[in-house]
């Protein structure tokens, strides 16, 4: 499903039109919260285009946590080019099982990741961890026409043989897991597709001033 074939799509798409509509609303929504210097933890960012956009727009470093290997030839390859090689580190790493093996950042990305997740609570849980100060996240829309769309393409995938799954989980309840780990939205964009969801930390530690 994410393999070589996919991520040589995912570059190529990404050389001659830049981001996709959703990858870029969240770099503009994250650009005008002021990320300069800052640290910015990707979970499964693919090729690592937004990292890039990112760190053109300010940012000091990015992390991308991957769960395949598939992507980083690719990714590097966007790196090298863009002269951005050193100020970017992947690794091979499930943050939700492993949260301890990776440090805290300013910044924490999931563009649509939890939907491929099954433990929405325990990845988001994690990922909110990280968050010293912002996090966003992309999901498809819920209610009954985001659970038929999903068991919809797990039939596909199960027809291909694919062991692959989406997962249709509450917007609500993915809110809740973030809050009670001490963040609140500031900003939401609705989409047909995605809907994407800017939070920032609250209480002590947060460091929305930058």
């Amino acid at each position: 499903m994410f393999g070589p074939r996919f991520a040589h799509h995912l570059a190529r798409r990404y050389r001659r039109r830049g981001l996709d509509r959703t990858t870029r609303r969240i770099a503009d929504l994250l650009a005008a919260q002021d990320i300069a210097g800052a640290e910015v933890l990707e979970i499964g960012g693919g090729v690592g285009d937004l990292q890039l956009e990112l760190l053109r727009r300010g940012a000091a470093r990015a992390t991308n946590l991957e769960l395949v290997d598939s992507y980083d030839a690719d990714a590097a390859g966007l790196a090298a080019a863009a002269g951005l090689a050193d100020r970017v580190v992947r690794r091979l790493l499930d943050v939700a099982e492993e949260p301890g093996a990776v440090a805290a950042h300013d910044v924490v990305v999931l563009n649509r990741v939890v939907c491929c997740y099954p433990d929405h609570e325990r990845l988001l849980g994690a990922a909110a961890d990280h968050a010293r100060r912002l996090l966003v996240f992309s999901h498809p829309p819920g209610g009954r026409a985001g659970r038929a769309a999903a068991a919809l393409l797990n039939l596909g995938y199960r027809a291909a043989r694919l062991q692959f799954r989406n997962y249709a989980h509450s917007p609500a309840a993915m809110l809740a897991v973030l809050r009670r780990h001490g963040l609140e939205p500031v900003a939401a964009l609705r989409g047909p597709l995605w809907q994407v969801v800017l939070l920032a930390r609250t209480g002590p530690g947060s460091r929305q001033d930058g």
